[in-house]
């Protein structure tokens, strides 16, 4: 059984080294998959100058290309965000157009490029929305060519309007942490069966 491929778009609003809770449930959500015989890494999206638009490349210096070439590297793609005034970040939504531009990439039999790709999203934050939040990205993501597995989600909502971040909350393994590796159990089945036996031309 060969190893599956992951990579994590950290959707936070900080810039590294500043800590980052959607990159703790990134990292978290990577160390389950390692369990199951996928390797990844993290990107924090923040640190890069990926431009607004709707395209594969936006020139000038956009630094989308690069991340873009990782997302086809990859048998499943982890989104993690923030929740902000109930929605994704705004670096989510940024991530999510960018590839919006893979509706009209295809390969030698008419599929879009991401189809037999994983798509697995986390959510973080102090308010209300986790439900919400992840039902956006899923749908995003499911309508340019991802598959969504059972239980693909994960998230932790701290008290409304609270100072503790789930950086600082500390282990959640009964809660948080049982359903992150249910996610990626689920997810690493998944991007195998799709790995195996790619989906058929219409």
């Amino acid at each position: 059984m060969s190893s599956l491929r992951a990579l994590v778009l950290s959707c936070s609003l900080k810039k590294s080294p500043a800590k980052s809770s959607s990159e703790l449930m990134g990292r978290e959500l990577l160390t389950a998959l390692a369990d199951h015989d996928v390797e990844g890494e993290v990107v924090r999206v923040a640190d890069h100058d990926v431009r607004f638009g709707v395209s594969v490349d936006e020139g000038d210096g956009d630094e989308w290309p690069a991340l873009r070439e990782k997302v086809l590297a990859a048998d499943i793609l982890i989104i993690s965000t923030p929740i902000w005034m109930g929605q994704p970040a705004s670096v989510c939504k940024l991530v999510l157009e960018r590839l919006d531009a893979e509706l009209s990439e295809k390969d030698d039999k008419g599929m879009p490029l991401v189809y037999g790709k994983v798509a697995v999203v986390g959510v973080v934050g102090n308010e209300d929305g986790a439900h919400h939040v992840t039902a956006e990205v899923f749908q995003a993501l499911n309508d340019v060519g991802f598959t969504i597995p059972a239980a693909g989600a994960t998230y932790w909502v701290g008290e409304a309007m609270g100072s503790v971040d789930y950086n600082e909350a500390g282990p959640k393994p009964d809660t948080t942490g049982t359903t992150t590796k249910t996610a990626a159990a689920n997810a690493a089945h998944l991007a195998r069966l799709l790995r195996d036996q790619e989906y058929a031309p219409a």
